[in-house]
């Protein structure tokens, strides 16, 4: 839901649409009509787009929302709106293909413009510093704003002391805890909970999360119902499924507490193993059910239902190799069963599953290098290209991954203990020899360091990702209840609260 497209990058709309398509459901686009403006000292700063441009743009997002809509994608149009900064940036969406951009200064004024309207504006990086580009939940509107972007490339704003930090934007600063989601909830706000990735190169970006909408189908008609409804919430990269009821009421609703006591339900299927779920009853730690420790020790036997992820990338030091960006891969998996479910793991352009059959399927793929420091030892962001899969098979069988044509043996089992690297030898030696000449050493850092890598993760059973549970929550005063759930590879989720009303 925070896909920001630029003036200069409108030539490539279509090549956002599609590679949208390949991976979600939906998508809510994000226009982004600012840019840097040098001004007479030399000095650039962040302003609008002159109107001209931005009608252009504007009207070639609403031709591909038409046409999304007659191939039956739900696409909505959306921009992006900052004022003057004293409220906080905003996303504001629209139902219909007929809306117009409105660029107030003021969050209060755009609430007002589209007073009556199928409109809504969602705020996001809530935590950063009130007065610049922070939220302001002093002039916040629920029903304009029924739900807020608590995690995207900017990290979390939950928070300010949980563990997901917001460190990304050196220029915008750490976060304060004067802005933050939670903040809103003590306010008093019925506001639910998404994440959303703002990401400004390549749309549904998998390492800066995403948001899950429950709806009825999709149709616009029905995503736009569950959003007003705040039937909402947020996963920090894989896909985990969520429902959460209270007193049979799903996330985003409102119940009534006759007693002073509700009972949560929850069911949970991770992507991999959950560590723990946490139920915040008024964002304080209420209970918590922790599922490590809980399966582990049973060892498993026959048929057995299963995830693991595959990540492909790594490669050579562009310092050492500086021709070496690109890396295109092709691949098939072989299961001695059925598989289940494919997750898209991508981060980049130049992924496709090609093929899907019960019992594999085939990909190619295309990694890319990040940047490193330049300074020896210095950090590098490593981007990788993947898929998550669900595979029914025998615990004792072998699945076979063939990679660039070369067939790799995957014995269930052994997955079930530990992940392993594979390293694409025959590639880098050959590409060693031909940059350097024959080279020796007493290690093999030259190799290893420079060579492309897949890892196999991990496989975890059915029992470790699957968790069901309830609890009886007490009340003395009107309050909510929501859940926060990690996956022992760190991911996590945050579900929208219910909100309690206690009958006095």
């Amino acid at each position: 839901m925070h896909s920001n497209i630029h003036h200069d990058q409108m030539a490539e709309l279509p090549l956002w649409y599609e590679q949208i398509r390949k991976e979600m459901d939906f998508w809510p686009i994000a226009y982004y009509p600012f840019i840097m403006r040098p001004t007479e000292s030399g000095l650039a700063v962040e302003d609008r787009l002159e109107d001209e441009i931005i009608r252009a743009d504007w009207e070639m997002v609403r031709e591909l929302a038409e046409q999304a809509e007659k191939e039956g994608f739900p696409m909505f149009m959306g921009y992006e709106w900052q004022g003057a900064g004293l409220d906080g940036d905003h996303n504001v969406f629209f139902l219909n293909n007929d809306g117009d951009q409105k660029h107030p200064l003021r969050y209060q004024e755009l609430v007002e413009n589209y007073r009556g309207q199928p409109v809504m504006g969602i705020p996001h990086h809530l935590a950063y510093q009130p007065g610049s580009r922070g939220k302001n939940w002093d002039t916040h509107d629920e029903a304009f704003s029924p739900f807020a972007e608590i995690y995207s490339s900017h990290g979390c704003s939950e928070n300010d002391d949980g563990p997901l930090t917001m460190n990304r934007h050196v220029h915008m600063g750490p976060r304060t805890g004067e802005t933050t989601y939670e903040q809103g909830l003590k306010r008093g706000y019925k506001v639910g909970i998404i994440a959303a990735g703002d990401n400004h190169s390549v749309p549904g970006v998998f390492e800066h999360g995403s948001m899950c909408t429950l709806a009825a189908d999709r149709t616009k008609e029905a995503i736009w119902e569950a959003w007003q409804n705040r039937r909402v919430y947020g996963v920090s990269q894989s896909r985990i499924q969520v429902d959460e009821t209270v007193d049979g009421v799903p996330m985003g609703g409102q119940v009534r507490a006759e007693d002073g006591q509700v009972e949560l339900e929850f069911s949970v299927k991770g992507t991999a193993a959950v560590d723990r779920i946490e139920i915040l009853k008024d964002n304080i730690l209420e209970d918590m059910v922790v599922h490590s420790g809980t399966w582990e020790r049973q060892r498993p036997e026959g048929v057995i239902r299963f995830k693991f992820r595959l990540e492909l990338g790594w490669g050579p030091d562009t310092r050492v190799y500086k021709d070496q960006w690109i890396k295109h891969w092709t691949g098939r998996l072989d299961v001695d069963g059925k598989l289940l479910g494919i997750e898209k793991c991508w981060n980049n352009y130049g992924q496709e599953l090609t093929r899907v059959e019960e019992s594999f399927c085939e990909f190619s793929m295309t990694t890319y290098q990040s940047t490193a420091s330049g300074k020896w030892m210095g950090p590098c962001n490593v981007t990788t290209e993947g898929f998550i899969f669900e595979v029914e098979a025998d615990a004792d069988s072998v699945m076979k991954l063939t990679i660039d044509g070369k067939e790799y043996a995957l014995p269930v089992r052994q997955l079930l203990e530990s992940s392993r690297v594979f390293a694409l030898w025959d590639e880098v030696k050959k590409l060693t020899e031909e940059t350097w000449g024959e080279i020796t050493h007493y290690r093999d850092d030259p190799w290893w360091h420079n060579a492309y890598k897949f890892r196999v993760g991990k496989a975890y059973p059915q029992s470790s990702y699957e968790v069901r549970g309830s609890r009886k929550i007490r009340f003395s005063e009107d309050g909510s209840v929501r859940l926060r759930i990690w996956q022992k590879n760190g991911d996590a989720a945050w579900t929208s609260p219910v909100f309690v009303k206690v009958k006095k």
